[in-house]
């Protein structure tokens, strides 16, 4: 049995004690700026962009919190020394003023992928109805409904407040109690409390450097690419054939996006590696192999996009892994909540009687800690606050979502709204065991019970409508507590970051909607040949559609491949938790392969290319790699991130590229 410490037996000395306590700690009112306010809607303007922008193409999101926080350090440093170089006298800038920009920038940002803009929301619209058939049994044409500017911003506003409140009072529980470790939240802190220590100063200043460089660097070269893209989807360097015309036909190219690369960088080395090994079994070996049965087991004359033939196998295969992955994982993090609070229940038997200080340095951070708990229950948010908020937009939610989703009843929300706090916890639980939520699982289990219990009279919409209340709820609880987790270890107030919080996702409520709504008006968003395929929309429609029809019209031998790529799914999943740290290091991630099956091949090229870079790097020089490798892929996918809204503005004024750089086979002499 391990020591625990509590009371010290011998006081350290007063040294020590008046330094720790030397910190000014502002008041929570003081957290909260304005300059702060207008720098999170800035960068939450930003990362709404990178995320409606990889939602669309790829549906993979990297961790964006380490490059909130260190964006939000960059502006406001600038702008303070800005203003004293003139001469004027400027409040500090405070590390606790840096956590709620963070906090505030997550909260909006999280909103573009818990608000469906690249799943269950765009996959009602009409053209994904038309993309599945319409006369694909179970695709009805009275299940759409396009999006709108105002209905999404409503039904925003009605569901996304909600998980804020239904965990607030485990606060103390969760990052005290439970000492839960929640990695991005306490990573993001570490990086804050860096910069603003006299000695992580110089290196903020060269991360801040270096994001900016490679933020030009990518904002120029998506800039230039832009001049050979042409009109149409085959011009440019994003079909550029590095490998051979006879790769590229099967997706196997470079196609020179920062984005990608940057998220590789960010990523970690298995999880690009899961990417590649799914787009080489399938685009490389299964989609090939059955092509060579067109004719046999599925009509030979079918479009590229029709469910019945090929088009049906990369669909359903890749919901397979997917839900093969999220099964197994729920039930492994709802075993190890059950498990960890079972065993805290129990710790207070084994505690030591007698405890001692050893030294002078587990005194200080003893003190550390005691201050850290003394600054996060300061300020407290009152029980009574957060159950009467969370029932009182539960009833305004529940009144309102059957009015812009007709069929999903009230009754089926309210019922929702009961069950979900208890899964907001698991899912929060879970987060901070393993720095993985697993909120887009919770939707699709709402999207299958809900879409069976409707039935073929509305059940798709109702379906997708009820994923949408589930993944909003699930998904903010957990973002908050990793906010509550940074909070704590940067001393900032519980009431800065709850009302952080809260103004951030009022910000996401309005600026998700809007940013999308860019892409939506300039892009043909959804078209299955372009570069905004919006993989995930069929995918989610064709989820409700099973729901109330069943597999009755899968191509030949898809069920039982279905059914293959499922238990392999477990399978994986269960090797990587039983065999040897040293060993499942290298075994794939099913989740992650399942993502090239649908989109194809390329992206997966890109941010291998990112992979390797950094497995180069840390070879070479591992301090530098750990230092700036975050900084370099925040720059790129943040250039590339801005050259959307200038390259939006573009094709809603109907100005194309003047050049298209095309490649074909050479004509034989």
């Amino acid at each position: 049995m391990g020591t625990e410490i509590s009371e010290p037996l011998l006081l350290p000395d007063s040294s020590k004690i008046q330094a720790v306590d030397s910190e000014r700690i502002p008041d929570w009112k003081e957290q909260i700026t304005i300059r702060g306010l207008v720098v999170s809607a800035l960068l939450g303007i930003l990362f709404c962009i990178i995320t409606h922008k990889l939602n669309l193409t790829v549906g993979i999101i990297p961790s964006l919190n380490v490059a909130a926080g260190l964006l939000g350090f960059f502006f406001v440093k600038s702008w303070v020394g800005f203003l004293s170089s003139l001469g004027f006298t400027i409040a500090p800038f405070t590390k606790q003023e840096n956590t709620v920009i963070q906090t505030c920038v997550v909260a909006c940002y999280g909103l573009a992928f818990s608000g469906g803009f690249g799943s269950y929301l765009i996959a009602m619209d009409e053209k994904t109805y038309q993309l599945i058939g319409p006369d694909y049994p179970g695709n009805r044409a009275e299940d759409v409904k396009n999006p709108g500017l105002a209905w999404m911003i409503g039904f925003m506003f009605v569901v996304s407040f909600l998980g804020l409140f239904s965990l607030v009072p485990l606060r103390k529980v969760m990052v005290m109690d439970y000492k839960l470790t929640y990695p991005s939240g306490t990573a993001t802190a570490m990086l804050i409390n860096s910069f603003h220590t006299n000695t992580g100063a110089e290196l903020a200043g060269k991360q801040v450097s270096c994001l900016g460089k490679y933020l030009s660097i990518s904002l120029a070269w998506s800039c230039f690419k832009w001049f050979f893209s042409g009109v149409g989807d085959s011009c440019g360097f994003d079909n550029f054939p590095s490998f051979g015309l006879t790769l590229f036909k099967n997706t196997f190219y470079f196609d020179f996006s920062p984005t990608y690369v940057g998220c590789g960088l960010i990523c970690p080395h298995i999880v690009n590696s899961s990417v590649l090994l799914g787009a080489i079994i399938s685009w490389g070996f299964l989609w090939p192999f059955i092509s060579q049965h067109a004719g046999d087991w599925y009509p030979a004359d079918l479009g590229s996009n029709d469910f019945k033939g090929l088009y049906g196998y990369k669909v359903f295969i890749a919901i397979s892994l997917i839900l093969g992955d999220g099964l197994y994982n729920l039930i492994k993090i709802i075993a190890i909540t059950i498990r960890e609070i079972c065993n805290e229940s129990t710790k207070e038997n084994h505690l030591p009687i007698v405890r001692e200080v050893q030294d002078g340095e587990t005194s200080k951070l003893l003190l550390e800690q005691r201050k850290r708990d003394e600054v996060f229950l300061k300020d407290r948010i009152p029980t009574w606050f957060a159950a009467s908020g969370y029932v009182g937009l539960a009833a305004i939610s529940t009144a309102t979502i059957p009015i812009i989703f007709p069929p999903l009843k009230w009754y089926l929300v309210l019922s929702s709204y009961i069950i979900a706090p208890a899964l907001a916890f698991c899912n929060s639980y879970g987060t901070g065991l393993t720095d993985w939520s697993l909120a887009s699982t919770y939707g699709k289990i709402g999207l299958f019970i809900i879409a069976s219990m409707v039935g073929s009279n509305g059940g798709v919409v109702a379906g997708l409508a009820a994923c949408g209340v589930m993944m909003s709820i699930v998904s903010t609880a957990a973002d908050l507590m990793q906010d509550f987790k940074t909070g704590y270890l940067t001393l900032s107030s519980a009431k800065s970051m709850f009302v952080s919080q809260l103004v951030g996702t009022a910000m996401g409520c309005v600026i998700a909607p809007l940013t999308f709504w860019m892409f939506w008006t300039a892009f043909d968003i959804g078209a299955p040949d372009g570069p905004y395929k919006a993989p995930y929309a069929v995918i989610f429609r064709e989820m409700a559609i099973l729901g109330i029809q069943g597999f009755s019209e899968l191509p030949k031998h898809c069920l039982a491949m279905c059914c293959g790529f499922f238990v392999a799914a477990l399978v994986i999943n269960l090797l990587r938790d039983v065999t040897p740290k040293k060993i499942s290091q290298f075994i794939p991630i099913p989740m992650a392969m399942a993502v090239p099956f649908y989109i194809g091949a390329y992206f997966a090229i890109d941010m291998f290319v990112g992979t390797v870079i950094l497995f180069i790097w840390e070879r070479i020089n591992r301090k530098d790699a750990e230092d700036y490798a975050g900084a370099v892929a925040s720059g790129l996918i943040c250039g590339d991130g801005i050259w959307t809204i200038p390259s939006a503005v573009l094709s809603i004024f109907r100005i194309n590229p003047p050049i298209c750089m095309y490649f074909g086979p050479a004509s034989g002499r």
